[in-house]
C-alpha cells in the first residue's frame, strides 16, 4: 500500500500486559491504517483476545504507548475507547437473540422522541433506519421488528458491524467473526468487511484461518506467545508461509532472509 502522510487511526507500541506472574503481551507493536483491513493472526493462547481486549479498553497495558491519529490516549474503559471510535464486535456478538433487529440495532443508543414526561423512543425512525442500513449491505430485512435470532449467523454479524459503522466507528475490531459460519455467510461476512474498508475505515480482522485473511487483508501480523513475530504486506507473503508462521513461531525476519528479503 502506498505510504499515507496521515498519521494512523490506531498506534500500539512496544504493549506489555501482566497477569499476576502470567505475562499475556510482551511489548506488541500494531498500527492500524485508515482504508485497509489489518489481519491479526495466531493460534489459541497467542494473546490475540488480549491484545484487542486493550486495544478496546477493557484491559489497561501494563507498559508501552497507544496513539489515536497521532495523539497519546489512555482509557479508562470500553466507553472511553468507543467515544474515540474504536469499535469492537466480539465473537458472541452482545445481542439478545429474542429482540428485534431494531431494538439490537440501537441497544443503548435508543433515539427518543415528545416532551418531558412523554417522551418515547422513536421506534418508527429506528426501523426505517435498521432496514436502510441491512438493505445497503444487501440483507433484505421485510420485518426490522422479527427477532434477531432469526436471522443466520452471516447475517447477524453484518447487523453487528453494521450498527457499529452507523455509530460512527473509525476503526473496527472483529474477533473471529467467521469461525463458525458456512461457506455463503462467510462469504458475506468478508464481503461487507471490504466494503466497510473502502469506507475509509480502519478494521483488524483476528482470525486463526489464514484463508479468510488472505482474502480481505492488506497487512498481517502474526502473534505467537503474546509476541509479534512480523508484519507482512500483502502481495509480500503466502497463504503457506503465514500458517508456516503460525504453527512454527518463526519471526517474519528469519522468513524474509530465507526468501531474500521480499517479505
Amino acid at each position: 500500500m502506498a505510504a499515507s502522510s496521515h498519521p494512523p487511526l490506531v498506534e500500539m507500541r512496544d504493549i506489555e500486559k501482566h497477569f499476576g506472574s502470567v505475562i499475556a503481551l510482551s511489548g506488541v507493536s500494531v498500527t492500524i491504517n485508515a482504508g485497509e483491513v489489518h489481519c491479526l493472526l495466531g493460534d489459541n493462547g497467542a494473546g490475540k483476545s488480549t491484545f484487542i481486549k486493550t486495544m478496546a479498553g477493557v484491559f489497561r497495558p501494563t507498559s508501552g504507548q497507544m496513539f489515536i491519529d497521532g495523539q497519546p490516549v489512555t482509557f479508562s474503559g470500553p466507553r472511553d475507547a468507543l467515544d474515540a471510535g474504536i469499535a469492537t464486535v466480539y465473537q458472541d456478538l452482545a445481542m439478545i437473540p429474542l429482540m428485534s433487529v431494531t431494538r439490537n440495532f440501537f441497544m443503548g443508543r435508543e433515539p427518543v422522541k415528545g416532551i418531558w414526561p412523554f417522551r418515547h423512543v422513536d421506534f418508527d425512525f429506528c426501523d426505517r433506519v435498521t432496514r436502510e442500513e441491512m438493505k445497503r449491505i444487501g440483507i433484505d430485512v421485510r420485518d426490522p421488528g422479527q427477532a434477531v435470532g432469526t436471522l443466520s449467523g452471516g447475517e447477524r454479524q453484518c447487523v453487528a458491524i453494521s450498527r457499529a459503522v452507523y455509530f460512527g466507528a473509525k476503526v473496527l475490531i472483529l474477533d473471529e467473526p467467521t469461525s463458525a459460519l458456512g461457506v455463503r455467510q462467510t462469504s458475506m461476512v468478508l464481503k461487507y468487511i471490504d466494503m466497510v474498508r473502502k469506507k475509509g475505515l480502519g478494521v483488524v480482522f483476528i482470525t486463526h484461518n489464514v484463508r479468510h485473511a488472505m482474502a480481505v487483508g492488506n497487512r498481517f501480523t502474526v502473534l505467537n506467545r503474546g509476541k509479534t513475530l512480523g508484519t507482512a504486506e500483502r502481495g509480500k507473503i503466502t497463504a503457506e508461509e503465514l500458517q508456516n508462521l503460525m504453527a512454527g513461531g518463526r519471526e517474519l525476519a528469519e522468513l524474509s532472509d530465507e526468501l531474500g528479503g521480499t517479505v
